[in-house]
């Protein structure tokens, strides 16, 4: 039977107090509904149904993809009442798994072990300190007899540490039988949807429950319990990562806000961040209290101390920092280095080629061996527009020199130190633009 996965994301999250809709509230750098939306794709359903209405407008332009279908629920009268607005675009013979989107955590093996059971069937975990959450009410046989909500709940029920998820299977056959029946006679007058499965007990359906980890579970509600599921996933990353064989310092500061995919005997030093997509080639070695954003790593490439990489390629052998921002559009070719206190921007630079310290190479083409000297910038900028600066093979630059764009300096071409180069260098030709220094004889010092 086709499966159909439907995700609850309408509620507003008061307790986040935060104007921002609080299922787009990052975690891992991904908003907590893209991490539910890409579990829910991970079971391969044929229909994904995302309800909203807190901010529906915001959520659906933020997350917008293929594959999702948006459910609009206009006002918020319960998880029951959500469930319904979505049920007119289920298929009559699906089976549909229900999702809450503030549990970003919940494992796709948790959902496979789910719908192999007979439907319905809920997903429950055992909590520690289960706070007002829902519990699982059982006979003197431990058989499921109902899920009562903690506000409507006794206080021999409160003491019950198993607890509902909020994660429902069913088949629309059944959902669309009983939902309807579902009363609001509760302390908040809403429509839950767990109240269906009384109904199925009453008609001799058996309810199943599959059992989660605590912290599968674990709902962000306040900004308390984001950090805690946040700190969570960052030790899954840290885990994996270790698994994939990479040396970390400290694996409890290492932040992982994207995805990132690595060679053999990589090694990442403490507080270093990775976002978006990265790759990093075998022996790659990341510095700490590093930043590296879309970037992507050859083999043998060091990250030194307090380097910021944004959308950056780098070939085999690089060396990179410490202290450099390298930005977006940057090419570093085979075995080329970029020191500390430079900065590139859109800069092709060749192999071999080396802008050891204190440069701002930016708008460039450079080729293959260049040295660029310290203190050495591309003006790329005349206050209207970008203009390129091209420097070729073996060109060398000395410190302290001015390469106002529009500009090129041709194979072999040198550039002598503190000079300002506003037109074309020939290959092979030394260019110097300096003022004539002059000695002053007899020149005293001013006195205060």
């Amino acid at each position: 039977m086709s499966l159909e996965v439907i995700i609850l994301a309408a509620g507003q999250g008061t307790r986040m107090k935060s104007e921002f809709p609080k299922v787009l509230h990052p975690v891992g750098g991904k908003p907590m509904l893209q991490h539910l939306i890409d579990t829910a794709q991970s079971l391969n359903p044929i229909a994904i149904h995302v309800v909203i209405g807190h901010q529906a407008e915001l959520i659906e332009e933020q997350l917008a993809q293929d594959g999702v279908n948006w459910v609009l629920q206009a006002e918020q009268h319960g998880t029951g009442h959500a469930v319904m607005q979505a049920m007119p675009a289920v298929a009559a013979d699906s089976d549909v798994l229900i999702l809450v989107g503030d549990a970003p955590l919940l494992r796709q093996a948790t959902l496979q072990q789910l719908l192999q059971l007979p439907l319905p069937a809920l997903v429950t975990a055992e909590l520690t300190d289960p706070r007002s959450l829902g519990r699982i009410v059982r006979d003197e046989q431990g058989t499921f007899v109902g899920v009562v909500e903690y506000k409507d709940a006794s206080a021999e029920q409160r003491t019950i540490r198993e607890i509902n998820s909020g994660v429902i299977a069913a088949t629309a056959a059944q959902l669309n039988a009983w939902l309807p029946r579902v009363g609001n006679d509760n302390n908040q007058n809403e429509y839950y949807l767990p109240d269906v499965l009384p109904l199925a007990i009453a008609e001799g359906v058996p309810v199943q429950t599959a059992l989660a980890s605590e912290i599968e579970v674990l709902g962000v509600n306040d900004k308390a319990e984001l950090n805690r599921v946040e700190r969570e996933h960052q030790q899954r990353q840290a885990a994996e990562l270790m698994q994939a064989g990479v040396t970390l310092a400290d694996a409890a500061r290492v932040d992982v806000r994207g995805d990132i995919s690595v060679g053999t005997d990589v090694y990442i030093d403490i507080n270093a961040v990775f976002e978006g997509k990265v790759t990093l080639g075998n022996n790659v070695s990341i510095g700490p209290n590093c930043v590296l954003k879309n970037v992507s790593l050859g083999d043998g490439v060091e990250v030194k101390a307090f380097s910021h990489l944004e959308e950056v390629t780098a070939q085999a052998g690089c060396e990179i920092g410490p202290y450099a921002r390298l930005r977006p559009g940057t090419e570093l070719g085979e075995g080329a280095k970029i020191g500390n206190f430079v900065e590139t921007k859109k800069a092709s630079i060749g192999a071999g080629s080396k802008a050891n310290h204190l440069a701002y190479v930016g708008d460039a083409e450079v080729g293959s061996g260049v040295n660029i000297g310290a203190g050495t910038i591309t003006c790329n900028y005349d206050g209207a527009a970008k203009h390129k600066t091209k420097l070729g093979d073996g060109v060398f630059v000395g410190s302290n020199s001015t390469l106002v764009a529009p500009v090129e300096v041709e194979e072999g071409g040198y550039v002598g130190a503190g000079s300002t180069v506003t037109k074309k260098v020939e290959e092979g030709e030394l260019a110097v633009s300096r003022a004539k220094q002059r000695n002053i004889k007899g020149w005293k010092r001013p006195k205060k």
